[in-house]
């Protein structure tokens, strides 16, 4: 199973609105298939796998992260798949509360006699999948903030100066971090000040870059700013307004990377579901932009547990869940 979440973990935001699902299936304690969701979120992982493994699934059992779809869509339902290989045994990390699964997948193969065990690996898959999992349940995106604060929490020198505050492992990590969500989003006042591409511009993903959005209630796009040249949409409306309109278009991981009034407005309608915050050395100094525009960072972590601790080189990396 840790294999299969590891499998699963590839496909981190590039299956369109499907889960990032990991497959492998193991016979005589050999391992004769593996597979993950594909790219626009079709082939299904168990689909794959059981391409690999061919005629030695009959008898093997498969570890799968989520359970086995049980719906006709454009393919057949990867439970009746599994089935039909002759699978013996199924193990799943979690159900699929997708309500055209929910239950079913486990009843088809039940119905069928495979041995199923679910809940192993749960947790780790949760949070693997937090993004599918939270457009299914609460019809919008899982978001993911992103800050890189000063040592006295700032994020700009002077309001409109562009500055540049973590190192360049630290911008590695963001670009990786791109790569594995749908979408992205800053407020007009980050494009007019720092006028950013928020593509993933590390070797061999660049292809991974995640479909740029801008929030403002009133103001454009500057024509010739790099994201009007990407061709990206400015929402409108309240935080919840734009997740409700991102989660109908199906995407299921959105970074937002500010500015602190855009920051600030999602973590006070308590909807931010990771907080990966970037600290820095650097000390700015009276003059520069305060990260949450006023909002206090002690206050704004309390809804938050700490997740993981790193050093990106001279930067510390800290990663905050919301409590559940």
């Amino acid at each position: 199973m840790d294999y299969a979440l590891r499998l699963g973990r590839r496909a981190l935001g590039t299956t369109a609105e499907n889960p990032n699902v990991g497959c492998v299936i193991v016979r005589d304690s050999r391992l004769v298939g593996v597979g993950w969701t594909q790219p626009g979120g079709r082939p299904h992982a168990e689909t794959e796998a059981l391409k690999m493994a061919g005629e030695a699934a009959r008898g093997a059992t498969a570890y799968v992260t989520l359970e086995p779809c049980a719906h006709h869509g454009r393919t057949g339902p990867c439970a009746e798949a599994l089935v039909n290989a002759g699978i013996a045994r199924v193990v799943t990390a979690t159900e699929d509360p997708d309500p055209r699964v929910s239950g079913g997948g486990h009843a088809i193969l039940e119905r069928a006699g495979v041995v199923f065990q679910s809940g192993l690996g749960a947790e780790e898959a949760r949070r693997d999948m937090a993004g599918f999992l939270t457009r299914i349940r609460k019809n919008r995106p899982q978001v993911i903030l992103k800050m890189a604060f000063s040592a006295d929490n700032m994020i700009a020198a002077a309001p409109g100066k562009r500055t540049a505050i973590s190192g360049a492992e630290a911008k590695s990590y963001v670009h990786m971090r791109r790569a594995q969500c749908n979408a992205i989003l800053v407020g007009l006042g980050t494009v007019r000040a720092d006028d950013p591409e928020l593509t993933c511009r590390l070797p061999g993903l660049r292809n991974r870059s995640p479909q740029p959005f801008v929030m403002s209630r009133h103001g454009n796009l500057p024509p010739a700013s790099h994201l009007a040249r990407r061709g990206a949409e400015v929402l409108r409306g309240s935080v919840q307004q734009v997740l409700a309109d991102l989660g109908l278009r199906g995407i299921n991981r959105l970074m937002v990377e500010g500015g602190a009034r855009v920051a600030r407005s999602f973590l006070e309608a308590g909807l931010v579901d990771e907080f990966h915050l970037i600290r820095s050395s650097v000390t700015l100094g009276p003059d520069g932009v305060d990260g949450l525009a006023g909002l206090p960072l002690d206050q704004a972590l309390q809804p938050f547990i700490l997740l993981e601790q790193e050093k990106l080189g001279t930067d510390l990396l800290t990663v905050y869940e919301a409590r559940h």
